[in-house]
């Protein structure tokens, strides 16, 4: 079988999976580009693009199996993996986020009373 000869029951479903893939995938970018800060940034990706993939997958899994004549199911594990790493990923980044906040906020709170300290020194030597 062509792809050219590919039956509309088939074709509609997988253009439709492709389209809404696209537009999530899309969504799950623009997030990425225009959320203020990295917390924020890690959420429109790690939903919109893990959504936007499985879709295409789908899609692939219905014209793979109707091209082939009978069920394709290696797309299953593609899914399978990417639904299970994506998010595992996200949230690893963002406890290293966190970690990396609190740490740079406990080395500020610790420079603030050295530098409290050296001002009014600086100012009893002045006067």
């Amino acid at each position: 079988m062509n792809w050219t000869e590919l039956p509309a029951w088939a074709a509609l479903p997988a253009a439709l999976l492709l389209i809404i893939g696209g537009l999530l995938t899309a969504t799950g970018s623009l997030g990425l580009l225009r959320l203020p800060n990295f917390l924020m940034r890690m959420h429109g990706p790690s939903m919109g693009n893990t959504l936007g993939a499985g879709s295409v997958l789908i899609a692939s899994m219905i014209i793979s199996s109707v091209t082939a004549g009978h069920p394709v199911i290696h797309e299953i594990l593609i899914t399978v993996f990417i639904v299970t790493s994506a998010p595992v990923t996200a949230m690893l980044l963002m406890r290293a986020a966190i970690y990396r906040t609190r740490v740079n906020e406990e080395r500020r709170r610790q420079q603030l009373p050295a530098e409290q300290s050296g001002q009014s020194t600086e100012r009893s030597t002045a006067d």
